[in-house]
């Protein structure tokens, strides 16, 4: 149950050590977040408040290993770690051109009822990838 996307290190990631910007990779994660939501759930950020949902970050923890430079060619992994009733958490890493671990991440994310900005059940789209995820494991 894992997606991929692909980035491209752009000039504005690039910070005055000449590599990628530790906040830059939030982005990054949080793009890869998204095309795991459009693969296995069927939403895009945009259909989210339309259907009156949201997911919000919890906590983010991630280990920098390797830096990235301008115009390296990144991919983000995104799969399910853990499922809650409110919540879920997501394990991401990204890996260079040359398939080194440039960082990873666990991020915990809550459910949200768009309009109460209240924490809400995780809908079935993204419960159901997470528990077949979880059940081959």
């Amino acid at each position: 149950m894992e997606a991929e996307k692909q980035i491209v290190v752009e000039e504005k990631d690039i910070d005055g050590l000449h590599h990628v910007n530790n906040s830059v990779y939030l982005n990054y994660l949080e793009h890869g977040r998204e095309a795991w939501y459009i693969k296995h759930a069927g939403y895009s950020y945009e259909d989210f408040p339309k259907a009156n949902l949201g997911t919000v970050v919890l906590k983010i923890s991630i280990l920098y290993k390797k830096e990235a430079l301008l115009h390296d060619v990144l991919r983000v992994i995104t799969k399910p770690n853990n499922l809650g009733n409110t919540s879920f958490v997501f394990e991401q890493k990204i890996l260079n051109d040359k398939e080194e671990l440039v960082c990873e991440a666990i991020v915990t994310k809550v459910m949200i009822d768009f309009t109460t900005r209240k924490s809400r059940p995780v809908i079935e789209e993204i419960a159901g990838p997470f528990r077949a995820a979880l059940d081959k494991n």
